[in-house]
């Protein structure tokens, strides 16, 4: 009984590591090679948690060593028992590929000591347009509006040339930095399309920027299904609130139809051969409402939209077009990055004012220098502002966003 118990106990303790071909003992493995060529994720402090993507937590972390703000991504690992998933590898070889300034970089793969401890190293945004959309008193006006559009179409217009579909296109998904740029992010869900293409999950993209054609069950995806997100962002940023905040799938295409009609085989053919329309009993509604839906908007905007939310598909527009649209050519005119408005980084602060607005600060120059120079040498004191409490469906709106 003693023997088995020392048996036992030393199987227990023997430490995990390589075993030699030829003694059959374990070898020792230096404390500088047990990562490989990853760094060690102690070398990164984390500051903050600001986010969560489709496969992994975000935080803000500080590199020791170079001292840069950097996005710190962990993979989820939760029911992985042979490895890194698969969904994880996709999303770092196609971010390895991409190098555009509006889509997010990834510096680095950095690990931990144990297998389930993998973390993506991307450049830090200073924002996300979910937050802001949130929290902004004054939404952006109409000139920065396709300032933003017009990146996002460069980004797309990039991914889709190198035939990668994002498959979930979202303001949450849009970062923004203080510069003004925008950059596409979470590549969790994206995919490299092959030819022929093969069948997909339809179950991508968040319910309010999912296409038609997902919700009807299709069997292949293209890289219109990111197109219509992008109308549903540029709906948002007119709106300034969800174009098509469905409660459901059947919800979602009932406000689908009632903004746009009702589809049909002359206007999307093939709309009759799809998986799930037999699920479904569609009401009739002959109109398109953009145009009351978008009343100040001009002729050449509702083009724009009006082409962004082709039932069909094949003859919705490509990133290519809508950069070559007239709408960004006529006033108001886009404004440049670096004049957009700068806000608070109210993600990082460690005891957030939950109902505090997001007031956008002006572009550093001569005028706040002298506002920071008048409240040095003047201060006032802050008067204490009356917090409304928000209402469950503005709690509902700012959860199903993300």
């Amino acid at each position: 009984m003693s023997e088995r118990n020392e048996k036992g106990s030393s199987s227990t303790s023997k430490k995990p590591g390589l075993v030699s071909f030829l003694t059959g003992k374990a070898i020792e493995i230096p404390e500088k090679h047990i990562f490989g060529r990853c760094r060690f994720v102690g070398e990164f402090e984390k500051l903050n948690r600001i986010g969560e993507g489709t496969y992994g937590v975000v935080y803000r972390a500080r590199d020791t060593k170079s001292n840069d703000i950097v996005a710190l991504k962990k993979m989820r690992m939760e029911k992985e028992k042979d490895g890194m998933p698969v969904s994880g590898l996709r999303e770092i070889m196609l971010l390895q590929s991409c190098h555009h300034p509006n889509i997010v970089s990834l510096k680095e793969v950095v690990v931990g000591r144990s297998l389930e401890s993998i973390f993506l190293v991307m450049e830090y945004c200073e924002q996300d347009l979910a937050s802001l959309l949130d929290n902004m008193q004054v939404p952006f006006m109409e000139a920065q509006v396709k300032c933003i559009m017009i990146q996002v179409f460069k980004g797309l217009a990039y991914l889709h040339k190198k035939e990668i579909v994002h498959r979930d296109v979202k303001v949450s998904n849009l970062l923004l930095t203080n510069m003004g740029t925008i950059k596409i992010a979470d590549f969790g869900l994206a995919r490299e399309l092959g030819y022929p293409m093969s069948p997909m999950t339809p179950q991508v993209v968040t319910l309010w920027y999912r296409a038609p054609e997902l919700l009807f069950q299709t069997k292949t995806q293209t890289m219109a299904v990111d197109m219509w997100a992008a109308g549903c962002i540029l709906g948002e940023l007119l709106l300034h609130k969800p174009l098509l905040p469905g409660k459901s799938e059947i919800d979602q295409i009932n406000l689908i139809i009632a903004l746009l009609g009702t589809p049909n085989d002359n206007i999307w053919p093939e709309f009759s051969q799809l998986p799930a329309i037999e699920n479904f009993t569609l009401r009739s509604q002959p109109y398109n409402n953009l145009k009351t839906r978008f009343p100040t908007l001009s002729s050449s905007g509702q083009r724009l939209l009006n082409f962004l939310f082709m039932y069909d598909p094949q003859r919705r527009a490509t990133a290519e077009e809508c950069l070559d649209s007239s709408y960004f050519k006529e006033q108001p005119l886009p404004c440049d990055p670096r004049m957009m408005p700068t806000f608070p980084q109210h993600r990082n602060l460690k005891q957030p004012q939950q109902h505090q607005s997001i007031v956008p600060q002006q572009s550093s120059g001569l005028t706040s220098m002298t506002q920071m120079l008048a409240s040095s040498l003047y201060p006032q004191q802050s008067e204490p502002q009356s917090l409304s409490k928000p209402g469950i469906g503005e709690l509902l709106s700012s959860y199903a966003r993300r």
